[in-house]
């Protein structure tokens, strides 16, 4: 039980830290939300932004200035927050990998082993914590942006969406929490 168990946490956990690892380095995590029949499609993410012709599927980013230069504190927040993720869901992963009874390494000493899949499970849980939290609060400052303008009758011409890119984030932050979860409360 307790192998499946282990075994079931690290297919989620690596499932999810690709999910986020995808979400941090996608441009996609809004997208123009508009009812009119558009020429292009244009994704705003983390890093750039990013324009597809929809006649002949060319696409064109602009990189940001400079990963250094005064950006939207969202765009500040969420990279700040989901590389920290990344970075511990990496760390939780490397952690769990050794724990697991399957590895050979410190075979001799199945305490440790077991101690070492519960620090995993709460690398985890604060990576998706972290993950959570900069993917929710970029969805929720999209929001707030597009009911500002709707609010005070201003229409700019494109209105944004979130985009998969958020979606992905937010399912990454979310299944680092599930095996946090099943590491933690389950495994003993």
């Amino acid at each position: 039980m307790s192998a499946a168990l282990q075994m079931t946490a690290f297919a989620l956990a690596l499932l999810s830290t690709l999910f986020l690892l995808l979400a941090t380095c996608t441009d996609c995590w809004m997208v123009n939300a508009d009812d009119s029949l558009e020429v292009s499609h244009k994704c705003r993410g983390l890093w750039r932004e990013c324009v597809t012709n929809m006649q002949d599927g060319v696409r064109t980013c602009d990189q940001y200035d400079s990963i250094l230069a005064d950006h939207p504190v969202k765009i500040m927040v969420t990279r700040t927050l989901l590389i920290a993720a990344d970075l511990l869901a990496g760390l939780a992963l490397i952690t769990l990998l050794l724990g697991l009874d399957c590895i050979k390494f410190l075979k001799e000493d199945p305490h440790i082993k077991l101690k070492m899949c519960y620090m995993a499970g709460v690398i985890l849980g604060i990576g998706s914590i972290l993950g959570l939290v900069g993917s929710v609060w970029y969805a929720v400052d999209v929001y707030v942006e597009r009911v500002m303008l709707v609010s005070h009758n201003i229409f700019l011409g494109v209105h944004y969406d979130f985009g998969w890119s958020c979606w992905l984030g937010m399912a990454g932050s979310t299944g680092c929490l599930m095996a946090s979860i099943l590491l933690t409360c389950c495994l003993y």
